[in-house]
């Protein structure tokens, strides 16, 4: 009897053990992806001047190259730095460099997104300042930024981060860009009749796009499969087009109301953004709830003919 309650605890130790070394295989689609050719953000010069207060002004594109839906951002409270061509290093402590918040589709490149607030929007550009110096001429320009590629998971907002340094040389100024695609991506970019599938099934499609006096409308429907009433989110997509401006104001995607579907049903629902009539060649940036409640998975809707 002794040798039984001796021998027990050590069988129950070896079996934890051994159970330990089995390899467990992940459902497809779980496995860990690295993204192929991955070069981070990188930027442009677009534009270098002084201002009013003698403050050397320096407008900037950026570029998603890193192979993936992506937002970045200029790291909060670090100022760039402005290396001269005689080695000495000057802090800018003006800094505008990032998406808004918006990821963006591999491939594109932008130069100002939606800022202010919800109630009152403006237009941010992307841009660096400079306090007054001597001679600019030579001078190259680092941006630190942060970056979260891929889907969006609410309750893990920061994963997919990478870090990196945008450099930029003063002297290399770029004009006659074209937005938003500077670099086309294979099976990236969606016809405006695609059907989008999401959470539980439900097929999201996008009926109608009408141009108006500020901007679009778009006419979105929802169709459940289910025996039970859902709710999926795709909040308000902004707009990207001609003039490498993201139109939208950047919020997490179900803090806009999204209408019920009932079960086994449809229903429309219209979404807008302000766009200026001059600015065309636009794509809709759309985020959809898919997979599992709030995570998003972004889009590229070709609205170009519009």
């Amino acid at each position: 009897m002794r040798l039984k309650k001796i021998l027990l605890p050590t069988l129950i130790i070896l079996n934890l053990f051994l159970s330990a070394c089995v390899y467990i295989v992940l459902p497809e689609g779980l496995e860990t992806v690295e993204t192929k050719n991955n070069l981070g953000w990188s930027g442009a010069v677009t534009g270098v001047s002084q201002t009013d207060a003698g403050n050397l002004h320096i407008d900037i594109t950026i570029r998603n190259q890193t192979g993936d839906w992506s937002a970045m951002k200029a790291v909060e409270g670090k100022p760039a730095l402005l290396t001269t061509k005689d080695g000495k290093v000057q802090p800018c402590e003006t800094v505008f460099v990032g998406t808004g918040g918006h990821r963006l589709a591999p491939g594109f490149q932008m130069r100002g997104y939606t800022a202010g607030t919800k109630a009152k929007p403006e237009t941010q550009l992307i841009y660096v300042e400079c306090a007054k110096i001597g001679d600019a001429a030579g001078a190259e320009l680092a941006v630190d930024y942060v970056a979260y590629s891929g889907e969006l998971d609410y309750y893990h907002q920061d994963a997919g981060e990478s870090k990196g340094t945008i450099k930029l040389q003063l002297d290399k100024v770029e004009t006659g860009l074209v937005y938003p695609v500077y670099q086309p991506v294979d099976d990236l970019i969606l016809k405006p009749d695609v059907k989008i599938t999401a959470l539980s099934n439900t097929i999201i499609s996008l009926l109608k796009t009408t141009r108006t006096e500020n901007g679009f409308e778009f006419q979105w429907q929802n169709e459940n499969p289910t025996e039970f009433a859902l709710k999926i989110h795709i909040g308000n997509p902004p707009v990207i087009g001609s003039d490498g401006i993201i139109y939208g104001y950047y919020e997490i995607m179900d803090l806009t109301s999204t209408p019920l579907t009932p079960a086994a049903g449809k229903i429309d629902w219209v979404t807008k953004a302000s766009v200026p009539k001059e600015v065309n060649n636009c794509y809709v940036l759309l985020s959809v709830e898919s997979k599992k409640m709030r995570l998003y998975v972004n889009y590229a809707i070709d609205i170009t003919d519009k």
